[in-house]
C-alpha cells in the first residue's frame, strides 16, 4: 500500500473514489431535501445557500437526487462488470485449460462477439430483452464477457509452463487443485484490473441507456436519466445538466486511475 500511494495516479483515483464511495453509502443521509420534492417557486434556480447545486425543471434540488442516484449508478456499473468477469472468467479459464478443438471453438465465437463494440451490442441486446435497469446490467455484462474471457485465456495460456505449474503437475497434484490452487491465484490479478478499468465503461454505458430510455425508467434518480430529462432546459440552467455530467466524469475517472495505478504496481517492469 506504501507503494501505491507513492504514485499520484492512485492517490488521485482513491480520493476521488472516496467522494464517490460516501455518496453512495451515506448518500440517503447527506441529502438535504426529498430527490422527488417539487419546490415550483425555485424552477431552474442556480446554485445558491438554499440549493446548492441548483434546481432541475421541477425545482427538484440537483444535490439531493445526486447523492441519491449515485447508489444506483455506480452500482450498476460495478454489478455489470462483476458479473461480466464471472462469465468471462470461468470461459476463459476453460478455454486456456481446455486447449484444442475445444479452446478453437471457443476462441472463434469470442472473436465474432468482440468485433461488436460494447456500447452497439449492449443496445442489440437491452432490445432484445426489453428496457429496464436490470435487463440494461444484463446487457452491459453480456457485451463486457468476450473482451473479459480473452483476457482470462492469454493469462491462462501464459501461465501453464510456468515452473510451478509443471512442479505441481510432477507431484502428481490433479488437474483441479492445479487450476484452483496455482492458475486461478495469479491469474487473478490481470483480470482483476482489467475489471476496475472496466467498471468506468459500465458507468458510462449504463448512463448512455438511461440517456436512451433503455436503462433506469422515471422517476429513478440515475445520472444519465437526469441528463435525458433536463436536456431540454440547458439553455435556462446549465447546472440541470452539468452536474450529473461532471459526477458521471468524476467517477469514470476514478476507476480509470485506479486501473492505471494498479496496473504499474503489478507489472514488474513498469516498477522498475
Amino acid at each position: 500500500m506504501r507503494d501505491l500511494f507513492r504514485q499520484p495516479t492512485f492517490i488521485v483515483g482513491f480520493v476521488l473514489l472516496s467522494l464517490v464511495a460516501i455518496a453512495v453509502i451515506f448518500g440517503p443521509w447527506l441529502a438535504p431535501y426529498d430527490p422527488q420534492a417539487f419546490h415550483p417557486r425555485a424552477r431552474l434556480q442556480p446554485p445558491s445557500a438554499a440549493f446548492l447545486l441548483g434546481t432541475d425543471q421541477f425545482g427538484r434540488d440537483l444535490l439531493s437526487r445526486l447523492l441519491i442516484g449515485a447508489r444506483a449508478t455506480v452500482l450498476f456499473g460495478v454489478g455489470a462488470t462483476a458479473l461480466g468477469v464471472a462469465a468471462g472468467g470461468l470461459i476463459g479459464l476453460v478455454a486456456g485449460v481446455s486447449a484444442g478443438a475445444v479452446d478453437a471453438v471457443i476462441m472463434r465465437i469470442l472473436d465474432g462477439l468482440v468485433a461488436v463494440p460494447d456500447l452497439l451490442f449492449a443496445l442489440l441486446i437491452v432490445t432484445i430483452l426489453g428496457n429496464g435497469m436490470q435487463n440494461a446490467l444484463l446487457a452491459v455484462a453480456i457485451a463486457f464477457t468476450p473482451g473479459l474471457a480473452r483476457i482470462a485465456r492469454s493469462t491462462v495460456l501464459s501461465l501453464r509452463g510456468r515452473d510451478y505449474v509443471l512442479a505441481a503437475r510432477a507431484r502428481g497434484e490433479g488437474p483441479a487443485w492445479v487450476i484452483l490452487c496455482e492458475v486461478l491465484p495469479n491469474a487473478i490479478g490481470p483480470v482483476i484490473i482489467e475489471a476496475t478499468i472496466r467498471v468506468a465503461f459500465a458507468v458510462m454505458i449504463g448512463a448512455t441507456l438511461g440517456f436512451l430510455g433503455l436503462g433506469a425508467q422515471p422517476p429513478s434518480t440515475e445520472w444519465g436519466l437526469m441528463i435525458a430529462s433536463a436536456r431540454q432546459f440547458m439553455a435556462r440552467n446549465i447546472w440541470t445538466v452539468l452536474v450529473p455530467s461532471v459526477a458521471i466524469a468524476m467517477v469514470a475517472l476514478g476507476f480509470n486511475l485506479l486501473g492505471d495505478a494498479l496496473r504499474d504496481h503489478l507489472d514488474p517492469r513498469a516498477r522498475r
